[in-house]
C-alpha cells in the first residue's frame, strides 16, 4: 500500500480510503489513482495512491502508476476522440457535414450521419456492437455499418453504444490512409505519452490481467476484454488500448493546459443523457463542469477544467467479473470532490 504526498490532504485521503474499500470490501484485486492540480502546470502538483496488488497472477506487489491497465472505453476519449479532433482542426473530417459526402463509397443510412453524431451518442445506430455478424462478409466494415437500418432518428435520443466509435476509428484510418494504431501512437508520443499503446501486450506482472471468461480457460490477460475489439485484433475505436496511471496523468495535464479548442467545444452539451449531465463530444458533462469518461474494466478518467484539476482511476475491477456497482462510491466521490471547491 503506497501513498504520496497528497494533492488536497482531505479530499486525497478520502478517495484513496474509497480505493481501499473497494479493494477490502467490493471485489477489485488492485488500483492506482492519481489526483493532479494544474494551476502551476504540468505535473506540478500530483497524488498518486495505490491499494491492492496487480492480481493473484502477479505476486503480492501493489500497482504503481506505471502498472498497464486495459482502458476499455477510455480508448473512446484517449484515442478516437483526440484523433478526431485533430483530423478536424487538418481539414481531414467535419462535424456536420453528412459522412457520405467525404465517404462516398458509405451507403444510407450510415451516409447521412454525421461525426457530431457519433461523439455524441445520437446517431440512432445499432445498439449491439456484434462485430462477429460481419466476419465472412466480403465487404469493408464501415460500409457494413453504415448498411444497418437505424433505431431511432438521428439527433433525437441519447444511446451510450459502441458502433459510433468503431465507425470513427475506420473514418480516421480512411481519411489519413494510416492505420489506427500508428496515429494514435504518434500523438501519444508528441503528447509524452510513452507507455501507452494498443494492444495485445506482453503478459508480465506489470500488465493487469482482467476477467477469465470461461472456467479452465486463461485469464484474459494483455489482450483487449472488450470481445468486438479483439475481434479487430486489439485495434478499434471504441477498445482496446492499454496505458498507465501516469500517462493518462499526462493526458489530463495536457488537456487542462493547453488551452485545447477541441475540448473546449466537447465539453459543450450536445443531448441530455442522465438527470444532472449531459453528452458533449464523447465525455459525459455534469451541471457543475466537470467532465468524465468511464471504462468498462474498472478505468475512469475525470477533468474540472474550471479548476485545473483532474482524478484518474485505473483498476481490474472485472476481474470477478462484471459489476456496475464495485467502483460506484469511489467515482461519486470522485464527482463530488471535483464538483466543490478547492481544499
Amino acid at each position: 500500500m503506497t501513498t504520496t504526498t497528497p494533492w488536497a490532504p482531505a479530499a486525497a485521503a478520502a478517495l484513496a480510503d474509497a480505493l481501499d474499500h473497494a479493494v477490502r470490501e467490493r471485489g477489485v484485486p488492485g488500483g492506482v489513482l492519481v489526483l493532479g492540480d494544474t494551476r502551476a502546470g504540468p505535473a506540478a502538483d500530483r497524488s498518486v495512491a495505490a491499494r491492492g496488488a496487480v492480481a493473484p497472477e502477479c505476486g503480492p506487489a501493489a500497482p504503481d502508476e506505471h502498472t498497464r491497465y486495459d482502458l476499455a472505453s477510455l480508448t473512446k476519449i484517449t484515442a478516437t476522440w483526440a484523433l478526431t479532433g485533430r483530423a478536424i482542426a487538418a481539414g481531414l473530417l467535419d462535424l456536420d457535414t453528412p459522412l457520405g459526402e467525404r465517404f462516398p463509397e458509405l451507403p444510407v443510412p450510415g451516409a447521412l450521419l454525421t461525426v457530431r453524431g457519433l461523439l455524441s451518442h445520437s446517431a440512432g445506430l445499432q445498439p449491439e456492437t456484434r462485430l462477429d455478424r460481419y466476419l465472412h462478409l466480403d465487404r469493408p466494415l464501415a460500409e457494413l455499418l453504415c448498411a444497418e437500418r437505424l433505431v431511432a432518428t438521428p439527433g433525437s435520443e441519447h444511446r451510450y453504444i459502441n458502433r459510433g466509435f468503431v465507425l470513427l476509428g475506420l473514418l480516421l484510418e480512411a481519411a489519413h490512409r494510416q492505420p489506427l494504431d500508428r496515429l494514435a501512437d504518434e500523438m501519444w508520443r508528441e503528447t509524452g505519452m510513452y507507455e501507452t499503446e494498443f494492444g495485445p501486450v506482453q503478459r508480465s506482472p506489470t500488465v493487469a490481467p482482467t476477467e477469465q471468461r470461461l472456467r479452465g480457460a486463461p485469464r484474459t490477460w494483455g489482450i483487449p476484454h472488450d470481445p468486438n475489439a479483439a475481434l479487430l485484433n486489439g485495434v478499434a475505436g471504441h477498445a482496446g488500448v492499454f496505458s498507465t496511471a501516469a500517462d493518462l496523468a499526462v493526458f489530463a495535464e495536457h488537456l487542462l493546459t493547453g488551452d485545447d479548442p477541441w475540448l473546449a467545444a466537447s465539453l459543450h452539451p450536445q443531448i441530455a443523457s442522465d438527470p444532472g449531465r449531459s453528452r458533449g463530444l464523447a465525455w459525459l458533462v455534469t451541471d457543475t463542469g466537470v467532465a468524465y469518461h468511464h471504462g468498462y474494466t474498472g478505468t475512469s478518467l475525470f477533468l474540472s477544467p474550471a479548476t485545473g484539476r483532474y482524478v484518474v482511476l485505473l483498476t481490474n475491477a472485472v476481474y470477478h467479473g462484471f459489476s456496475s456497482s464495485r467502483l460506484t462510491p469511489l467515482r461519486d466521490l470522485a464527482l463530488a470532490e471535483l464538483a466543490g471547491p478547492r481544499t
